[in-house]
């Protein structure tokens, strides 16, 4: 089995695994949830990578499922070990709104994020002001929350910077979400210079969808693509004020990875984007 990756995808490594060794052991997951004296959604979390699991439980599955496999269960037990490690997004879980610990741990461990952003610039590409702005918003009244969360925000974007293998990022932003003064429009105008340098990293290709362009495939909102490797499955997540939602199915993961090839199709040559980001700030500053 696989052993790559940070604590977050070790996490996701071990819960497949388990799945795969209870449906070859026939069990059923209401039959491991009375097995263990816990919940079947307590159960269904562990399988997809969602919750921890105690060490002497993996060992007591193993050997319930029929495991006797000396390696297997060696190889096992040490995923196990990888996923208990704490990521360095653990300093902020104080802070961090639900499921971006978990978010975060699966960009670290991506190769390849792809993203559209139809309301704001990209986590991994604002400026300091401009998060700040953008995270004061939502908590005005919590200044430590927020320098926090600006941190936690800057330590992320160290991800296109990190040898041997910057992530890949590529992002379709609507225009108007860099029309929108976020900050004020000097620090707006900061932003989409910041934009213009990060679009010229070999790594990082941003396109701007315009507004012109009227209805298109993603018009339904926000969502990212994360790659991890051929071993590993690709991950959508979805971020709505309702929450965080993770897809991990083929039939929708596929749908996303159309949506995303009909949207940047459909959007400017990057080519195009360092002009436009000039032409958007001339405007912005005349007016």
């Amino acid at each position: 089995m696989a052993t790559a990756g940070g604590p977050t995808l070790r996490r996701r490594q071990l819960g497949a695994e388990l799945r795969r060794l209870r449906e070859h052991a026939g069990k059923r997951i209401e039959d491991v949830a009375a097995h263990l004296e816990c919940s079947m959604s307590k159960i269904s979390r562990v399988e997809t990578g969602q919750a921890p699991i105690k060490a002497r439980d993996v060992r007591d599955l193993l050997q319930w499922y029929g495991v006797t496999d000396p390696e297997l269960t060696e190889a096992v037990m040490l995923v196990h070990k990888g996923a208990q490690q704490q990521g360095w997004w653990a300093h902020y879980n104080e802070v961090l709104p639900s499921g971006m610990a978990t978010y975060a741990g699966l960009e670290a461990d991506a190769r390849v994020l792809r993203s559209y952003e139809p309301t704001f610039v990209h986590g991994l590409l604002q400026t300091e002001d401009y998060a700040r702005a953008v995270i004061a918003a939502v908590r005005p009244n919590e200044p430590y929350e927020v320098d926090q969360l600006v941190r936690f925000r800057k330590e992320r974007q160290a991800l296109l910077t990190r040898t041997p293998e910057p992530l890949e990022l590529w992002v379709v932003v609507e225009e108007s979400a860099l029309r929108r003064p976020v900050g004020g429009i000097e620090v707006m105008v900061a932003q989409l210079e910041h934009l213009a340098g990060a679009a010229e990293l070999p790594n990082v290709t941003i396109q701007i969808m315009p507004t012109a362009k009227g209805a298109h495939a993603a018009l339904a909102g926000t969502f990212s693509l994360l790659e991890f490797g051929p071993r590993e499955p690709t991950v959508v997540y979805v971020n709505s004020i309702a929450g965080n939602v993770y897809l991990e199915k083929e039939r929708d993961v596929r749908t996303f990875i159309q949506t995303f090839d009909l949207v940047r199709a459909a959007a400017p040559d990057p080519q195009e984007t360092p002009t436009t980001l000039e032409r958007i700030a001339r405007e912005m500053q005349a007016s």
